[in-house]
């Protein structure tokens, strides 16, 4: 019988696993009856017509949970609530295509009611310059939106190929629960139990599989959204409780790729004149399987260099080996060197390709991505 460890509920997460797995299962016949699917036209070319309900049944699973563990503070009421505003925005944009601008309103209005409703906000980012913490004072609020907006985005950007965004946020969310345990908030780490189990049903669905070669159900708008809030509130959290108190810096380091990815592009698609939202084949998944990289091969490494880097930080920052502003300008550094590495297209192919150090194509790669991007102009 699994027991609770350091605030981890090994059983809370098994059954967020069956009950999101579950879940899956039974919601397909209902996404071809209300047409929930994601059709492979323009730029979206997975083989079939594929459900995008990963979203709806990792809320359904993880909300009923909570309210089985009687989450009764305010900062879990309003965060239920704007999970469920998200949920409710992103179904409607998998079925009806939103423009961008009303997405980033609904996430807007999310960040809100964490902040005014639960009280959760960022109210200082650590000794950034070298001293003590930094409070941001009047600029708490639009900060807290920001980067509220900011991870679901980045989130939203990286879900494009099969398993690469699901197995990024559970390392990202395996991550948070041990700085929670490690800093001893056993009510954050048990909450994230649930969350885990569940994102870890979602991809016994999204992953490649020897007997399965593509995914069965995408996360969709209402999933990359959900998981990024989710990301953003715990991180939240945790760096900003007093009595539990983890570094601000290191929440930057528990989902790097998708964030230097997403900070990359903008920047980009802004020096060219275009939206930030507007989509392009110039993510990190691209060019690796431009390298020959397969979906299942790709979505691994960056899932272990995520860890690696979430690890070294962590045990770096708890051994006090450099000063915490290192590490934020290790972080800046990380998303230059990315910025002029992929200013140049071939050169960034030729990277990754002698990674591989190998010519030949992996064995699972193929010209189809399966998980379309989300987003839209």
């Amino acid at each position: 019988m699994f027991q609770t460890f350091l605030g981890f509920d090994f059983t809370m997460a098994l059954l967020a696993f069956a009950l999101t797995a579950g879940l899956l299962w039974v919601l397909q016949p209902v996404a071809q009856r209300f047409g929930l699917l994601d059709h492979p036209v323009g730029r979206k070319d997975h083989a079939a017509p594929t459900p995008v309900t990963g979203g709806l049944a990792i809320f359904v699973a993880c909300a009923g949970l909570f309210l089985w563990s009687r989450s009764t503070s305010p900062a879990a009421h309003s965060f239920m609530a704007a999970a469920l505003l998200l949920v409710a925005m992103g179904t409607y944009d998998d079925l009806r295509d939103m423009r961008w601008y009303w997405r980033v309103l609904c996430q807007a209005a999310a960040a809100l009611l964490i902040i005014y409703w639960g009280g959760v906000r960022v109210e200082q980012i650590g000794p950034v310059f070298g001293r003590g913490a930094l409070s941001l004072g009047w600029l708490s609020v639009p900060f807290t939106v920001f980067a509220t907006i900011g991870i679901i985005n980045a989130v939203n950007m990286i879900d494009g190929a099969d398993g690469l965004c699901g197995l990024l946020c559970l390392a990202a969310l395996l991550m948070l629960a041990a700085a929670a345990m490690y800093s001893g908030n056993d009510v954050i780490a048990g909450r994230l139990s649930i969350l885990c189990g569940a994102m870890a049903g979602f991809l016994a669905w999204n992953m490649r599989l020897p007997w399965r070669p593509r995914a069965k159900v995408f996360l969709g708008n209402a999933g990359s959204a959900l998981v990024g809030l989710v990301i953003a509130w715990v991180s939240f959290r945790l760096t900003q409780n007093p009595k539990h108190p983890v570094s601000p810096v290191l929440a930057l380091w528990l989902l790097p790729v998708p964030v230097v990815d997403c900070l990359t592009l903008i920047v980009r698609r802004l020096q060219a004149g275009r939206s930030p939202f507007a989509p392009s084949p110039d993510h990190i998944h691209h060019i690796m399987r431009d390298a020959g990289f397969g979906p299942t091969r790709a979505a691994l490494h960056l899932t272990w260099f995520s860890l690696l880097c979430g690890l070294l930080v962590a045990l770096s920052m708890q051994m006090k080996l450099l000063p915490k502003p290192a590490f934020l300008v290790a972080y800046i550094g990380l998303c230059v060197g990315w910025y002029l590495l992929t200013r140049n297209r071939d050169r960034a192919v030729a990277f990754f390709r002698r990674l591989r150090r190998a010519k030949a194509p992996d064995a699972d790669a193929q010209p189809v991505l399966g998980t379309p991007e989300t987003e839209q102009a």
